[in-house]
């Protein structure tokens, strides 16, 4: 069976990983604006999340707007959105599972069997949701680096990939390692000897009479 130590150590990370994909989601720095043109000045920063798009003003200030309607977004944000959210909740619920079936708790019993194979369910559920939380970020950069390459894109218009990006990447690879390090807790099966018992060293006595 698997180490205690390698499953909390793969719990740690997933629950690192999945702080990291809810700080990545809330944050508006998915994209920010790329200034590729020649001369251009401007006092402004623009930056386009997931729920609202920013301006940071070179004061410092910064003036946020929430999305005033989800039917006015694209079907990517929608689509992003969606995969986030389930990713961060099939996460949680992993999170919870593998908790259960950790040798270093006392849920789930004493079974050491039965909780090795909560834990690895646990790390599969994780490995669920970060692949969730993966394609979806994958998804908006594609959408994002094919949008700066678009040769029809105002220049001051174009994008590119803010910090918030990459926080929900960490988190997702993150997670992604705790999974498998718990789906390594599958508990191996019994092994049975390819050899025979040993005979009795007495042979066996014979019914046969002899005149």
């Amino acid at each position: 069976m698997a180490n205690s130590g390698i499953q909390l150590l793969g719990f740690s990370l997933s629950l690192i990983g999945v702080v990291g994909l809810i700080v990545g989601t809330i944050l508006p720095q998915w994209k920010m604006s790329a200034y590729v043109g020649d001369n251009i000045i401007t006092a402004v920063a623009m930056y386009q999340g997931l729920w609202m798009s920013c301006a940071f003003q070179s004061t410092g200030q910064m003036q946020c707007k929430v999305y005033d309607s989800i039917l006015q977004l694209d079907n990517a944000l929608q689509a992003t959105r969606a995969l986030m959210i389930a990713g961060i909740i099939v996460s949680i619920a992993g999170l919870g599972v593998a908790c259960v079936g950790m040798k270093c708790t006392n849920c789930g019993g004493d079974d050491k069997v039965r909780k090795s194979r909560v834990a690895m369910m646990g790390g599969i559920i994780l490995l669920v949701g970060a692949l969730c939380a993966i394609v979806a970020c994958s998804w908006f950069a594609h959408n994002v680096i094919r949008a700066f390459y678009n040769p029809f894109t105002p220049v001051n218009t174009k994008f590119e990939f803010g910090a918030a990006i990459f926080i929900a990447w960490a988190g997702s690879f993150l997670d992604i390692l705790g999974g498998a390090m718990l789906a390594a807790s599958c508990p191996r099966s019994k092994q049975v000897s390819k050899y025979p018992s040993k005979a009795s060293p007495h042979p066996p006595s014979s019914t046969k009479e002899y005149v």
